[in-house]
């Protein structure tokens, strides 16, 4: 069996679109497999990320599980995804792990995290009309329907840098305050202080399967891995972080208290 460091997010991602209609069906892998005449560890390779199926399979899969086209549509996705130019390179593979996941952890220490920026604050950091359009769409994520859990922490800074004007930075605060009211969103402040082992921005994208994905910054790019010490490293330091900042309350608080007192 490969190591999961080396299974692409992608790929996660499409098994785990075909373990929950599995399980929304009533079946369990051999039942499946019987189905569709091939070996449980057959279903067991897709659902794990560990190897991708033929389209014509993804369409046998929505004629056994009764989904419609939801499974070639996913490995249609799959397909563009792997080839697609949306994103740049160093960040083409967490895309998808983030729109598949059920919780998103996220630190920045510059601006304001990439899923909570409005598009009048977004725009004044990319100059590409498609990058503006992708990270919109990305957005979409919040609203979906179960909503993943968003947890971000971000440093103080992030709330007196100014990014495309008083006017701009005021929007952007008042729809933090807007994010922080929802139920799965938690978003807390951290003091400005040194906190051991935050060297860069990161996201953890946790799947249904708790198998998780990290994205991380860096000075030329980023990089997106799902090496177990990897992961347990940047969760530990996201544990340290929570427990610095301020928290969910004390957080609103400050960030109404910046709007009034310098983006008015």
């Amino acid at each position: 069996m490969p190591a999961l460091s080396k299974i692409k997010p992608e790929f996660l991602s499409f098994g785990a679109e075909v373990r929950r209609l599995r399980k929304a069906a009533g079946l369990n892998q051999e039942q499946l497999a019987g189905m569709v005449n091939v070996t449980r560890s057959y279903i067991t390779q897709i659902e794990s990320g560990r190897t991708r199926c033929r389209r014509d399979f993804a369409l046998r899969l929505d004629r056994a599980l009764k989904s419609g086209t939801t499974i070639v549509e996913a490995w249609d996705e799959l397909l563009e995804s792997i080839k697609s130019d949306k994103y740049p390179k160093f960040f083409v593979n967490f895309p998808k792990a983030e729109q598949s996941a059920i919780m998103l952890r996220a630190f920045e220490e510059r601006i304001v995290y990439g899923l909570f920026q409005t598009e009048d604050y977004a725009s004044a950091l990319l100059n590409d009309e498609e990058a503006l359009k992708n990270r919109m769409r990305r957005q979409a994520i919040i609203d979906r329907v179960p909503a993943p859990t968003i947890c971000v922490v971000m440093d103080e800074t992030v709330l007196y840098r100014e990014v495309g004007g008083k006017a701009v930075m005021r929007q952007q605060l008042e729809h933090l305050v807007e994010l922080s009211c929802r139920s799965k969103v938690g978003l807390q402040i951290a003091p400005i202080c040194y906190i051991r082992n935050v060297w860069a921005p990161f996201v953890i994208a946790t799947q249904s399967d708790q198998r998780q994905v990290v994205y991380t910054d860096n000075a030329y790019g980023g990089e997106t891995t799902t090496d177990l010490q990897h992961v347990a490293l940047v969760s530990e330091t996201f544990a340290m972080l929570q427990a610095e900042a301020l928290n969910i309350k004390d957080t609103l608080t400050l960030i109404r208290k910046v709007i009034d007192e310098r983006w008015t």
